[in-house]
This record gives structure tokens, C-alpha cells and sequence, in this order.
């Protein structure tokens, strides 16, 4: 690690401890040369590689920004926010690759926006997904339907208009 002072290569490490709940490593050092202290941080690099090919550093501000459109008038809060992009990151990092393509992280970010709000998770896949047509909506809804319905009970449309379903 060069020396911020005299810009030596050469240091030692005289400390090492965690930080940011273990997301990165405080070191504090020693230059050889001019025998100065200094600090550094290491963090593990989570790169986000573009359509465009280019890689930037995964941010979990784009997320909540990326969000907190489809979460307009919802309600859905800041902390809310947060916590979708700390778990999308999370889901990421347990790759266990530092390199992930744009892709995965729009895939991430659909299984707890879903969790949090349907509304704003249709809004959102529906951009994501590209959805052409009513019939990419109806088909979307219907799989949150299908899916929402606890097992072993009759669909909710049953439920509403009183009519049941019994077992041939």
C-alpha cells in the first residue's frame, strides 16, 4: 500500500479490525519509509457488468431509486426501501461472484419488491419485463393470484361470489 505522505510502496499492518458489520476491514499502517500512520479500508468489490459492457460498482441507492419509482403512492417507506436493497445486494454477494450481470440484479430485486408490494412489483416488472400488451398484465396478475391462494383452499373468486368448488 503506497504511503499517502511519501508515497512509498512499502507498509506495514500494524492493526486490522472489521468494519461496517464485517462488510470491510479497517487496517492501520505503518509507512517503512517515513514511518507515518495512515488508515485504509478494504471492501470486496461487487461489480455490475452492462448491457453496454461496461462495469460499475454495484449501488444500493440506484436500487431504491429504481424502486421507488414503481413504489409512487404506495405505501412503502424509506426504511422499507432499504431493506429490499440490502437484500438484494445480499442475494448478489451469495453468488458468490464479483461480477454480476445487470440482468440478475432486476431478478433480485423482483422476489422481495414482490413480498413488500404487489402493485409496485407489477409496476415495476412491468417495465423490467417489457410488458407489450393487457395480456402480459392479465397473465401476471393471474401467476400472483394462482400463487398468493394458500394451499388447499378454493380460489378467491369462489370465496367472493359464494359459490364452491367441490372435488370430482
Amino acid at each position: 500500500m503506497r504511503c499517502p505522505f511519501c508515497k512509498e510502496d512499502d507498509s506495514r499492518v500494524v492493526d486490522s479490525r472489521t468494519a461496517d458489520e464485517g462488510l470491510a476491514i479497517r487496517r492501520r499502517r505503518e509507512c517503512a519509509s517515513c514511518g507515518r500512520r495512515f488508515t485504509t479500508a478494504e471492501t470486496a468489490v461487487l461489480l455490475i457488468a452492462k448491457r453496454s459492457g461496461a462495469l460499475e460498482s454495484f449501488s444500493r441507492q440506484k436500487v431504491v431509486n429504481g424502486v421507488r419509482k414503481a413504489c409512487q403512492g404506495r405505501p412503502v417507506s424509506d426504511d422499507d426501501l432499504a431493506l429490499l436493497a440490502q437484500r438484494v445486494e445480499d442475494t448478489l454477494r451469495a453468488s458468490g461472484s464479483a461480477e454480476v450481470p445487470a440482468q440478475e440484479v432486476g431478478l433480485a430485486i423482483l422476489g422481495p419488491l414482490r413480498e413488500l408490494d404487489e402493485v409496485a412489483y407489477l409496476r415495476f416488472a412491468s417495465v423490467y419485463r417489457s410488458f407489450d400488451t393487457l395480456d402480459d398484465f392479465e397473465a401476471e396478475i393471474a401467476l400472483l393470484r394462482a400463487e398468493g391462494e394458500p394451499l388447499g383452499q378454493e380460489p378467491s373468486s369462489a370465496r367472493t361470489t359464494g359459490t364452491t368448488s367441490t372435488p370430482h
